[in-house]
């Protein structure tokens, strides 16, 4: 017998005993299918919460199969779902995951105590009046001999904030205990400055230690539908173009809404995780977080070169190149150049969901403090077209980058270009062959003849363009909500894309 009880509306259905009454009852039958669609899609929200990640699992797993000492480092952005896949790791192996703080060197030392006792049983640990990393580390060994173990420590540079010499001493550890035993060592951190700094950089007391590391990245684009799969292609990219490939914010969407209302109730509304996130961001990695909020709010305004920053925000050039070197390092922000190019770059907001807070809601906050949601998304609902459209272009170039379209040449680099009042919004290009395709991105349908004619600009517009012009094979493409008579434009020689090919 199935039993279906939904506590939200307080039904229940014995399907066994009262299948005869349902075969009867047209509106019973409905509500049971509606309860079923609700119960499925939120086993499917609830399975998901650990997406992809296939490539970094097949590489911890292939290191952990050597069964010698192993030092990998892990590192990201804050939200990037590192501590998942350490997690995810860990199942069914003997290990213990330490969570790194800022409250103090003892209270870390505190408890490493407690988890070096919880795995090897020892009350001891517990007991231990040593303050020395070193002294206790000395004691575990012993008590691991030659075992294969996985000690995962995350967030490690917060014990490199509380002590500067910290790298040394587990420089030591390694050195003369660790190395010679099976340990998986993990060191995990999402300040990418102070792990590329103090642990895996050329000064680094630990450099050279290291046997393996990855660089956690965003969720690809073709993974959000795993998140929404009710969802429709076009609802997708809008996730996209707000949330990015970060899985905790993702995660924070309700995949039984619909964008809009996605956007007011996790947004929008005050008391969400997301609704004051980058802030949070900016005061837990940042030293002088209203600065950096104040160079990114006048990135997200249009001021994108140093020059235009420096008269913006107050700042010199010299200090405004030292606060956009970190935003980059922290993959906040990316500085781009246009092809062929070496100076005049500009700055943009890397991170969309940093974009999109920065362009519509930091702007609105007192209004959001109050609780008129509806009047501030009036507002955003006049610009958000428009940033769609900018972002489509980003998500374009993303997958371009990751090849995985399928286009004539074989990508090697994918460029911007501008000059003046020319612009073209992709380039993709082959350096090898020299080999250069040219796209148009429009978030919007397209006739064929209207796809035609900005085919045409595009050629046009490509010739000022100065890359090989003697000796370049080119080609040109379009990229598209949807595009009539695709097959027709793809039998004249271009690429043609449309959000049924992505």
């Amino acid at each position: 017998m199935l039993f279906v009880k939904c506590s939200l509306i307080n039904f229940n259905i014995d399907i066994e005993n009262d299948l005869t009454n349902i075969k009867c009852c047209k509106e019973s039958i409905i509500l049971f299918i509606q309860i079923l669609k609700y119960l499925f899609d939120s086993y499917i929200f609830m399975i998901h919460k650990f997406v992809d990640r296939k490539l970094e699992l097949e590489f911890l797993e292939k290191r952990y199969r050597s069964n010698e000492a192993e030092m990998i480092v892990i590192y990201g952005h804050r939200r990037i779902g590192k501590t998942e896949i350490i997690k995810n790791f860990l199942k069914n192996k003997e290990s213990v995951y330490i969570l790194c703080t800022k409250d103090s060197i003892k209270e870390n030392l505190e408890e490493f105590k407690r988890k070096f006792y919880k795995l090897t049983g020892k009350r001891y640990f517990l007991d231990l009046k040593t303050e020395s990393f070193y002294d206790l580390f000395s004691y575990f060994v012993d008590e691991m001999g030659d075992k294969r173990f996985v000690l995962a420590l995350d967030e490690f540079p917060y014990l490199i904030e509380l002590d500067k010499g910290i790298a040394s001493t587990f420089q030591k550890i390694w050195d003369e205990l660790l190395s010679k035993t099976k340990i998986f060592l993990i060191i995990c951190g999402s300040s990418i400055g102070l792990m590329e700094t103090e642990v895996i950089g050329y000064k680094s007391p630990l450099y050279g230690r290291r046997t393996g590391e990855w660089r956690v990245t965003p969720l690809r684009f073709r993974y959000i539908n795993e998140f929404f799969p009710s969802y429709d292609k076009e609802s997708l990219v809008k996730v996209w173009c707000i949330l990015g490939g970060t899985p905790f914010y993702l995660k924070q969407f309700d995949p039984n809404l619909d964008v809009d209302t996605n956007i007011k109730e996790k947004i929008l509304t005050k008391g969400q995780i997301l609704y004051n996130e980058p802030r949070v961001i900016m005061r837990e990695e940042f030293r002088e977080p209203r600065v950096y909020i104040n160079v990114l709010k006048h990135i997200s305004l249009g001021y994108t070169s140093i020059g235009k920053l420096s008269s913006a925000t107050g700042l010199d050039k010299g200090n405004i190149s030292k606060y956009l070197s970190v935003l980059e390092e922290n993959d906040i922000i990316e500085h781009i150049l246009p092809l062929g190019k070496r100076k005049r770059g500009i700055h943009i907001i890397s991170d969309p969901y940093f974009n999109f807070w920065f362009r519509f809601v930091y702007p609105n906050l007192s209004e959001l403090e109050i609780g008129n949601i509806e009047e501030v998304f009036s507002i955003i609902s006049q610009e958000i077209n428009t940033y769609y459209g900018m972002m489509f272009e980003r998500l374009v170039f993303e997958i371009l980058s990751n090849h995985e379209l399928r286009i004539p040449i074989n990508i090697q680099r994918v460029h911007k270009w501008w000059h003046k009042d020319r612009e073209i919004d992709v380039i993709a290009v082959n350096y090898s062959n020299r080999e250069i395709a040219f796209f148009e991105v429009k978030w919007k349908s397209l006739e064929y003849s209207e796809a035609l004619k900005i085919l045409k600009q595009l050629k046009e517009t490509s010739q000022h363009v100065k890359w090989y012009n003697e000796s370049r094979k080119e080609y040109y493409g379009i990229f598209s909500k949807s595009i009539k008579k695709k097959t027709i434009l793809r039998s004249e020689g271009y690429i043609v894309f449309d959000l049924g090919d992505l």
